[in-house]
């Protein structure tokens, strides 16, 4: 067990945490809910589905009932890793989409099979206590009663008043009058409410094969998307375990591709080479070096990431080579950038949560639409808001995350958990687009490394490296950072946009109970008893 320093020196200055039982999630009505499925008798994975499906209907513009999910959880006596993202329809080819100069960011020719209620029903069939229609309670008086719309949310709500009004489904559902709400507004979400009751009484069936079904798959059809009953039905999560990196006596987990928590792995294992510790975390030797580490795991990522059944040419195992880690890392010059661009996109909507229970068990989940409210396409009369994640497919031929149907693309949302000494240590996430897999190696260094509670790591400021290889630093950065990472050579934004640099949510486990942290970049909480 590493030992922390309780010191919180940064502005946010929030609280650590401390409880036998404990939920952080990204909105404080879902951290609740969590709360009150274990005050009912339920585990740490009755709470994170409780706050899951809470999260759909308080946090639509991060996650809906047509989400995807990922989740690793600790049972108290091994750790488990399930994919519950869904493929593209089965009609999906290059040639549907030779009319396309690149991958579409709304409408049915980006909606994928939606996962996160298959993740729902497995998770809970496999190791929830409570029945599954108890998990509901939260999220169906919400949808049907009304909640208080939340500041982030509120301000993000905004942007789907232009970008979604070609899509009368969607404004009819989440518009007033053809206006997002207000902040702190009474919203109602009426057909969240009878579809969250459908799904709850059929144990999920209803929304793979039955009534609901039915209607995702008339919408496409009416509106020349390629979903079909089939595509839905023969949809299945699987329990894919981790894959893993070791950092001292650490080892941090993510779940294999399609997610990118091999980018957070890649450059993990680069780091390790580098003997950060010699240097402050808000130096610029350490940030140049993390960012650095960053850019060859961006670059890897780009070229070979997908499905990982289409990753045939290079695989997780090649690019975690311990050689080819060593050898990238003595190819880092600590005083000189190595601008390399990429031509990755991503979203940075998503929700994350942890739950942790006193008998131990420990489940870090992440669901998301993808790109906000996602591709625009509500199913008429049901509140179920569709993902846009087949935008994360290339149309590049030869590429193994080519589009093509049958096939996962390419996922930014990934959960985290690091193990130390065999036993679980950290559940966490960090939510946000590509500040996942580099929110990941913050936090795992700030802890593990620099020994800074869950709370300070996530309150501190961080960086972020883009697609076009800029470097943003967050408002907090000492100016000897800056002064230091342009002599380096790194070209750099000062970037005040707080949803830039994520969200993170964090349990660490202690001798007594755990500590919680929760990033005041959200409307978050953690809570426990």
């Amino acid at each position: 067990m590493s030992t922390l320093n309780w010191d919180t020196p940064y502005p946010s200055n929030r609280s650590p945490v401390f409880a036998e039982n404990m939920v952080a999630t990204s909105q404080p009505l879902a951290t609740q809910a969590g709360l009150e499925a274990l005050r009912q008798g339920g585990n740490a994975v009755d709470a994170a589905l409780a706050a899951a499906i809470t999260l759909t209907v308080v946090e639509p513009n991060n996650n809906g009932i047509g989400s995807d999910a990922f989740a690793i959880l600790w049972d108290g006596e091994a750790l488990h890793g399930l994919n519950a993202s869904g493929k593209s329809p089965a009609g999906w080819s290059p040639e549907h989409f030779a009319k396309y100069s690149e991958m579409p960011r709304h409408g049915w020719d980006t909606v994928t099979v939606p996962g996160a209620v298959s993740a729902w029903m497995e998770l809970s069939e496999k190791f929830g206590k409570l029945p599954f229609p108890e998990l509901f309670r939260a999220g169906i008086h919400y949808a049907e009663n009304g909640f208080q719309v939340g500041p982030k949310s509120g301000f993000f709500w905004k942007f789907a008043e232009r970008q979604f009004q070609k899509y009368p489904d969607f404004m009819a559902t989440f518009m007033q009058d053809g206006k997002a709400p207000e902040i702190g507004a009474m919203m109602r979400l009426p057909d969240h409410g009878k579809t969250l009751r459908s799904i709850a009484d059929s144990q999920g069936a209803a929304f793979y094969q039955g009534d609901l079904a039915a209607a995702m798959v008339a919408d496409s059809d009416q509106h020349g998307g390629c979903l079909t009953a089939e595509d839905l039905s023969s949809h299945q999560a699987e329990w894919v375990g981790t894959i893993s990196e070791a950092f001292g006596d650490t080892e941090l987990h993510e779940i294999p591709p399609n997610g990118q928590g091999l980018m957070a792995l890649i450059a993990l294992g680069i780091a390790k080479h580098l003997d950060l510790g010699r240097y402050a975390p808000e130096s610029p030797e350490a940030i140049h070096l993390q960012v650095e580490c960053m850019r060859i795991a961006y670059a890897e990522v780009e070229r070979h990431l997908a499905d990982i059944r289409f990753m045939t040419a290079v695989t997780p195992q090649d690019l975690l080579s311990p050689d080819y880690l060593r050898q990238r890392a003595a190819n880092i010059d600590p005083d000189q950038a190595n601008i390399s661009p990429t031509a990755m996109g991503a979203g940075p909507d998503t929700v994350y949560l942890t739950t942790a229970d006193a008998n131990g068990m420990m489940v870090s989940m992440i669901q998301s639409n993808y790109r906000g409210f996602g591709s625009g396409v509500v199913v008429p009369g049901t509140g179920i808001s569709l993902q846009n994640r087949g935008n994360g497919f290339t149309l590049e031929p030869g590429h193994p995350n080519q589009v093509a149907g049958g096939k996962r693309p390419f996922h930014t949302i990934i959960p985290g958990f690091v193990m130390q000494g065999g036993q679980p240590s950290l559940s966490f996430g960090v939510m946000g687009g590509h500040m996942q897999a580099q929110g990941h190696l913050q936090m795992l260094l700030r802890i593990y490394l620099w020994g800074q509670n869950p709370q300070t790591a996530s309150d501190a400021p961080r960086w972020h490296l883009a697609e076009n290889g800029v470097v943003s630093l967050e408002p907090g950065m000492p100016q000897t950072v800056i002064d230091g990472m342009q002599a380096r050579g790194h070209e750099l934004s000062l970037d005040d946009n707080e949803w830039l640099f994520g969200g993170a949510q964090l349990i660490y486990r202690m001798p007594n109970g755990y500590c919680a942290g929760s990033d005041h970049r959200k409307e978050g909480l953690a809570g426990g008893f």
